[in-house]
């Protein structure tokens, strides 16, 4: 079930950062007043973000490749691509990811400029963008 529901979600969180992401190159391109729906739409990604950690830590401590790694050591999951993928690399770029948006939508408000505040969502939100689709196991998921 919190499998399904980290699956589903994934799909929520892809389109609340596209979508914080094009309204912040939008802002930007176009030199546009930073106001509360902009604040509001880079708020929507972060929760997101935050849910599906919440998920994922949730399928994390159920995947085989942590009962694997709880029963034969950490050394055992290193030699086998699906279960490093599992236990190391997918949740530790998605964190990564996560703190970036965390990171972005912090300094932003600190930004002095509409263009500065509109430039910050678009570069943390963009990396972190990169690095979600980079790690996102596709073959498992669709």
């Amino acid at each position: 079930m919190i499998k399904m529901l980290h699956s589903v979600w994934a799909w929520a969180i892809l389109l609340a950062i596209v979508i914080a992401l094009v309204n912040a190159i939008i802002g930007l391109t176009s030199n546009k007043k930073f106001e509360k729906k902009d604040k509001t739409l880079s708020l929507v990604g972060l929760i997101a973000a935050h849910f599906q950690l919440l998920f994922g830590l949730g399928v994390y401590f159920v995947s085989a490749g942590y009962q694997a790694m709880k029963t034969n050591g950490f050394k055992s999951i290193m030699g086998e691509s699906l279960h490093r993928d599992q236990v190391m690399e997918h949740p530790l770029v998605m964190i990564i990811a996560i703190i970036l948006i965390t990171i972005g939508f912090s300094k932003h408000k600190k930004a002095g400029t509409d263009k500065r505040k509109f430039k910050t969502i678009a570069i943390y939100y963009g990396i972190a963008l990169l690095l979600i689709l980079a790690k996102i196991p596709w073959g498992q998921w669709l």
